[in-house]
């Protein structure tokens, strides 16, 4: 991934104040966030850098290294224990007894570096490569089951499995796929965020799945079956006699797989709106008359 002016990327300069941050953070991610542009792959990175950039500039600690390292900001611990450890081992050295050529190698490179002479061995620290962190957005529907996407990471494509049953906001880590190490050091991580739209008429509650069906008046109070839409199909349902308003019946594993568990699904759960007829004729109205008289009387 490339590198990212964050002060740029926000649109104010180095010497904004905190407020100054989160205003211009507010504005722009409202502008592109994905919901409002579902189909502009611009806008949709601009929003990942815009995430990354307050990430770092609303925080202290954060903007102090990024001011001082700039894209090594990751790494300003590791700069600042080199330096210090190299400063400490030059204190204690003294110029006592006689070198070696080797050991007066040793000396000279520790001190001012190879010089480019390549007669000096150059003392290296290693050091990890930055993580990288993306944000994909998916379909509810297209994590009901496990499937393979492409990514672009670092202009190279990276084929990745995504297991059924990620939940929206889960963060996963794919190893060795971040920024390159420095010195030879191991290559950082990346972590990508799951941006889950839900596309259905389905509620989502972790494993399991909730929805409304209507049920007319007669089939609610003699029973029957009615056919329902589950995420995967449709199902003949029972209905019992008598069927109240607003009650609810569960249908065991008709709902979301369960997270890197094969074949287990949560439940769908069913509440039930009886809907009142409306523009009875005169002979319906004078049959729930009759109804009516036939009551029991409270």
């Amino acid at each position: 991934m490339e590198f990212i002016d964050y002060y740029k990327a926000l649109g104010v300069d180095k010497n904004a104040t905190q407020e100054d941050i989160k205003k211009a953070f507010r504005k722009l991610a409202r502008k592109h966030h994905p919901d409002l542009n579902p189909n502009d792959k611009e806008a949709h990175k601009k929003f990942q850098q815009l995430n990354e950039a307050n990430e770092v500039l609303s925080d202290p600690e954060k903007r102090k290294k990024y001011d001082q390292y700039g894209k090594d900001w990751q790494h300003a611990e590791q700069f600042e224990q080199a330096r210090q450890s190299q400063q400490e081992r030059h204190r204690n050295e003294k110029f006592s007894g006689d070198f070696t050529e080797g050991e007066f190698s040793d000396f000279f490179s520790s001190m001012f570096g190879d010089m480019g002479g390549g007669s000096f061995r150059q003392r290296q620290t290693k050091f990890r490569g930055e993580d990288y962190h993306a944000e994909l957005q998916l379909n509810l529907t297209d994590v009901y089951k496990t499937h393979q996407q492409v990514l672009t990471v670092n202009n190279k494509s990276l084929r990745i499995t995504i297991p059924a049953g990620v939940e929206n906001g889960q963060k996963i880590k794919i190893k060795g796929h971040g920024g390159p190490g420095i010195n030879g050091g191991p290559n950082g991580d990346l972590y990508i965020n799951f941006h889950i739209i839900n596309n259905t008429k389905f509620r989502r509650d972790q494993n399991d799945l909730h929805a409304a069906v209507d049920l007319d008046l007669y089939t609610a109070v003699l029973g029957g079956e009615i056919i329902i839409d589950t995420i995967d199909g449709k199902v003949k349902l029972k209905v019992n006699p008598e069927t109240q308003n607003g009650s609810k019946i569960k249908l065991k594993g008709k709902g979301f797989p369960v997270y890197k568990k094969e074949g287990e699904f949560g439940d769908l759960v069913i509440t039930f709106q009886i809907k009142i007829p409306t523009n009875l004729t005169d002979k319906q109205k004078e049959l729930f008359e009759q109804l009516s008289k036939l009551s029991p009387k409270k």
